[in-house]
């Protein structure tokens, strides 16, 4: 323990020495701190009294900004009040004037009135005057000036007319001839019309039997599965496939392949052959549909119509291939397109598939143009397309140029030498109903149809028909043609008249 009194007084000094040490430092660490503040207060107060200052000159200099704007918008607004009001007395006077100018138009509307109904009851009184001399009313006498004037000046108008109708004909005929034969001579196709029976050759005579079959079972399985009816006579080697539809011929004569490589004849395998024919038929209609499509240089047709378009194939009209008929349409189409400045893709696709109907028109009830127009609705066809096939018929009104262009690519295409072949039963009715039109118009003798119905000869009675009324005649009659008949190419009406005076001197 600390028991020495001179240590405790020693501690007791160092204590009072060590208090009064920190009260001095805190001391002056105070007064330093307050003369800070003070510092920094008077700081501010004369950083304070600055921005006041500085900010009541910013004052002062936008409210003289403001005032020296407001006199000048002031100065504006004067002038243009002064403008205005200038503008307003303008507008008053011109309104004055207006009222004097309507003022004297009114009256002189009033004298041109009072002078065109004394003109009117003047006109009417000078009408009646001379249909009371000329004992005609005014229609009556208009009636007969013209009349005059038609029967003095028949033969002049008669020339007129004519040569008007002769040098436009010529014009018309030279440049579509030009046209035609341009884009026939570049795309020329031997045509041979399709028959309706197919010469089958067998590897030998023995198979004729076995193609027959034990009681005839063999043969009739085969015509049954096919739609074909199989002609086995004294022909050599050779036995003949005979139908009206080609791919029933192509089924059975690739089925007959099959059977006679196989060697089994059988129903069983007539079955199995016929069946595998069919698939392999299928192939290559989607085959030949490709090719046409690339040989015609048409791209992005569904595969549904390059389908179609190779069972058109093994399709035939008038005896003439109908695939064929479609891609020489095709190419005559945008040759005549590009002549004539039309869109060459529209022209060619709607040739192309002009026809599609037909690929099903014996399995669908319809017309091959209505089919036509709802498989290619259905697969999305562009509708330009659609309008530019659908009228090659005349069944729908022709709504592009395109239209006009496949309708006459088909007419030329059909037109062909050879291309086509109608029965004689159609030929006969054809030269019939053009007679029956033409001896159908009043003033008619006698019509003949010639040049297997590409010319019609109508023979008038002189006194009923003018030579005025002989060139209507014409016009009608063939008006009547184009609108009741169907034909390919043109038909060519002559209209004769002939007056015979006849004398005998005595």
């Amino acid at each position: 323990m600390l028991t020495n009194p001179l240590i405790w007084a020693v501690l007791v000094l160092g204590l009072a020495a060590g208090y009064f040490i920190r009260q001095t430092v805190a001391k002056r660490q105070v007064d330093s701190a307050e003369q800070k503040i003070k510092n920094w207060l008077e700081e501010s107060k004369s950083q304070a009294k600055e921005v006041v200052l500085d900010a009541k000159e910013r004052a002062a200099k936008l409210l003289e900004e403001v005032k020296g704007e407001e006199k000048s918008r002031k100065l504006q607004l004067d002038k243009l009040e002064e403008r205005l009001i200038k503008k307003e007395e303008q507008l008053e006077k011109q309104l004055a004037d207006f009222g004097s100018e309507k003022s004297g138009l009114a009256e002189e509307g009033k004298r041109l009135a009072a002078a065109k109904l004394e003109t009117d009851e003047l006109r009417a009184k000078i009408i009646k005057e001379l249909e009371k001399a000329a004992k005609l009313t005014l229609d009556e006498a208009r009636e007969k000036i013209l009349a005059k004037v038609k029967d003095e000046h028949k033969n002049e108008l008669l020339v007129v007319l004519n040569k008007l109708e002769n040098e436009r004909r010529e014009e018309i005929e030279k440049k579509s001839a030009e046209i035609i034969t341009t884009a026939i001579q570049r795309y020329a196709r031997s045509h041979v019309a399709d028959i309706t029976t197919s010469a089958f050759q067998l590897p030998n005579e023995e198979l004729k039997g076995k193609i027959i079959g034990r009681e005839g079972r063999n043969i009739r399985t085969l015509e049954r599965l096919t739609g074909v009816e199989i002609i086995v006579d004294e022909t050599p080697d050779t036995i003949v496939l005979s139908s009206f539809d080609p791919l029933r011929r192509e089924t059975a004569r690739m089925a007959l392949e099959r059977l006679i490589k196989d060697g089994r004849i059988q129903p069983a395998k007539i079955e199995e052959k016929v069946e595998e024919a069919k698939n392999e038929l299928n192939k290559r209609m989607v085959e030949i549909g490709e090719n046409t499509a690339l040989e015609v240089g048409v791209v992005g047709l569904p595969k549904e119509i390059i389908q179609l378009l190779g069972r058109l194939y093994f399709r035939t009209s008038f005896g003439q291939n109908v695939l064929v008929h479609s891609i020489e349409m095709a190419h005559i189409s945008a040759i005549i397109a590009a002549e004539l400045g039309a869109r060459v893709e529209v022209a060619k696709k709607g040739a192309l598939l002009h026809d599609i109907g037909k690929a099903i028109d014996h399995e669908v009830e319809g017309t091959h143009v209505e089919l036509g127009r709802k498989i290619l609705q259905k697969y999305g066809i562009d509708e330009e397309i659609i309008k530019a096939m659908q009228s090659h018929h005349e069944e729908y009104p022709y709504s592009n140029p395109e239209s006009f262009i496949v309708t006459a690519a088909d007419v030329l295409s059909a037109a062909r030498p050879g291309a086509r072949r109608g029965t004689v039963e159609n030929y006969i009715k054809r030269l019939g109903d053009l007679e029956k039109i033409a001896t159908g118009f009043p003033g008619v003798k006698n019509a003949y149809a010639l040049s297997a119905g590409r010319e019609v000869r109508v023979f008038v009675i002189p006194e009923k028909v003018d030579d005025f009324g002989a060139l209507e005649l014409a016009k009608n009659i063939a008006h009547k043609i184009q609108t009741d008949m169907k034909y390919p190419g043109e038909i060519k009406v002559n209209v004769i008249r002939e007056m015979r005076a006849v004398e005998v001197a005595r």
